[in-house]
């Protein structure tokens, strides 16, 4: 039975064809668009993916990572493609021991971009239209501007000064020397020419062609580590996804170099608990599924950045039971090393065949480094504070190494196909928050605009941050929405709590669940700038 409690104010988007969610009205048009004319899930994925760098720049873009996961309807076979890049051949521990650390913006905060390796994996395996075929929103939208909205001025005025240093991107984004007026047209004119010359020459233009060229020689202009060899050395990663049977579902998540299998920890050590009879919403199940997130991230902290993690050991019995039976009625506090804020971007897409994909992609903080490149309008990363600078972490930094990533692009199966294609931005917050979702959808029968309206909690460890270096605070933060008496009650239990206002929680959740007869529910999250199409 679902539970009731939940109201949501957006409506639940519906239709039998097709359905898109992302964190960008303009994307979500252009992905609808492209399956409407007969694109696959991956030309929509391309289309959406090209179009959010440019309309929602604060996220995700050329310059940056992006993980790919893809269920074929034809052949029932899933698939991930990861295009992240490594660490520059120049980075090294001692470099940036010397400098005093790594910095989160600037030029020695940006690692090679990868991100068109695996969408261009994803479109060469998938696609039916051709590459240059889905450039056209995102030129457009390019060249002609597209309007300010309130979250991209919210994440300007929070990051003035990253934004404010570099002349090129103050140019583009504070254009007057403050927050653009709402409704501002944002213009990238270059940034144009260079999505016109990759829709042309192809994607391989980008590592080793004349886009390379230019990119290369904004780096060296910025100061920036990466090369030519850097660009050129970006493969994607195809890897089947990972995977655990929970509760009648299999749950799917992106492999090594996401941390994805930290949602799937969180699930197999809740799993044995009656979680309905604990009633959604109340302080005994998000007591027990706080703790559950705190001991995942443990195992997230020792393996995550290892060449090969031993999913079989994390998702095993003895993991999941050592890790259930050390939950008592008291918070615990686990600092997850003995001792910032990432944004992203996700979208999935299911076309007219039954085709799926969840995708998520990231320049790591909200603008990455601030810096673009003048020749190629290209907004870059700061992808290398996700770095250690410990000898022997399981994330240290190396040259040529792939740091780990918290972007993971889940996807749910019933029956062999999918149940629900959903995913979040959102940093350390993203699994635990997809965790919350999949629990309100699958054991209490919400919806997915209920789930995604849904108040929702994060966690917080010391030590726990991707970012450099690597602080947090032991701290719930939990959205008023949940009521007094749960809020209570976990104070009792003894977490730190701080309330924050309704939908004023982390994380931009976008999700499509598919039902037996094919509808698809289309739904996406006010707390930024996301919207669901269907027809």
């Amino acid at each position: 039975m679902a539970y009731e409690g939940i109201r949501a104010h957006r409506p639940l988007i519906m239709g039998r064809r097709g359905a898109v969610a992302t964190n960008h009205p303009m994307a979500t048009a252009a992905g609808l668009d492209t399956l409407r004319a007969g694109g696959s899930a991956a030309d929509a994925a391309v289309a959406i993916s090209l179009t959010l760098g440019v309309v929602e720049p604060h996220m995700s873009g050329l310059g940056g990572d992006g993980f790919y996961h893809h269920w074929s309807a034809k052949t029932g076979r899933a698939e991930t493609f990861a295009g992240t890049g490594q660490a520059p051949a120049a980075a090294t521990i001692a470099r940036y021991r010397a400098e005093g650390g790594i910095p989160i913006d600037g030029p020695l905060a940006i690692q090679t971009p990868g991100k068109l390796a695996g969408l261009a994996a994803l479109h060469a395996a998938h696609g039916a239209k051709t590459w240059g075929a889905l450039f056209g929103p995102a030129v457009e939208a390019a060249r002609e501007g597209f309007a300010a909205t309130h979250a991209l001025r919210h994440f300007i005025g929070d990051n003035r000064r990253r934004v404010g240093a570099d002349a090129t991107s103050r140019a583009i984004f504070m254009p007057d020397g403050g927050v653009p007026a709402l409704g501002t047209l944002v213009v990238q004119p270059v940034l144009a020419a260079t999505l016109l010359r990759l829709a042309a020459a192809g994607p391989a233009d980008f590592f080793t062609g004349g886009v390379a060229r230019d990119l290369a020689a904004d780096f060296a202009a910025i100061g920036a580590l990466p090369v030519a060899g850097d660009l050129a050395a970006v493969v994607p990663l195809l890897a089947p996804p990972i995977g655990i049977a929970w509760r009648g579902f299999e749950v799917r998540q992106t492999p090594a170099p996401s941390m994805g299998f930290a949602m799937l920890q969180m699930l197999r050590i809740i799993e044995g608990r009656d979680l309905a009879a604990l009633g959604w919403g109340s302080a005994a199940l998000l007591h027990l599924m706080i703790e559950a997130k705190k001991r995942a991230f443990l195992d997230r902290e020792a393996q995550a950045g290892r060449e090969a993690p031993d999913f079989t050991a994390l998702l095993s019995d003895a993991r999941r039971d050592a890790h259930a039976a050390s939950i008592g009625d008291r918070a615990a506090r686990l600092p997850v090393r003995a001792m910032a804020e990432a944004d992203t971007t996700y979208f999935c897409v299911v076309d007219s065949d039954g085709n799926a994909v969840s995708a998520i992609q990231s320049i790591n903080g909200a603008f990455g480094s601030g810096v673009t490149g003048p020749r190629t309008g290209i907004l870059l990363n700061n992808r290398m504070s996700y770095w250690h600078l410990d000898d022997g972490h399981a994330n240290a930094l190396a040259p040529g190494r792939r740091v780990r990533h918290t972007m993971n692009a889940p996807m749910v199966m019933k029956d062999g196909k999918p149940w629900m294609v959903f995913g979040t931005p959102g940093a350390d917050n993203q699994v635990q928050v997809n965790f919350q979702v999949l629990v309100s959808c699958a054991v209490f029968g919400l919806d997915p605009q209920q789930a995604l309206e849904a108040p929702r909690w994060t966690s917080s460890q010391p030590g726990q941050e991707s970012n450099y270096p690597h602080g947090g605070e032991d701290v719930l933060t939990i959205e008023r929405g949940f009521g007094d008496a749960t809020i209570a009650g976990l104070r009792e239990r003894g977490h730190q709590v701080k309330v924050v206002g309704d939908l004023e929680g982390a994380c931009s959740l976008a999700a499509i669940r598919v039902l037996e007869n094919g509808v698809r529910m289309g739904a996406s999250d006010p707390r930024r700038d996301g919207w669901a199409a269907a027809w």
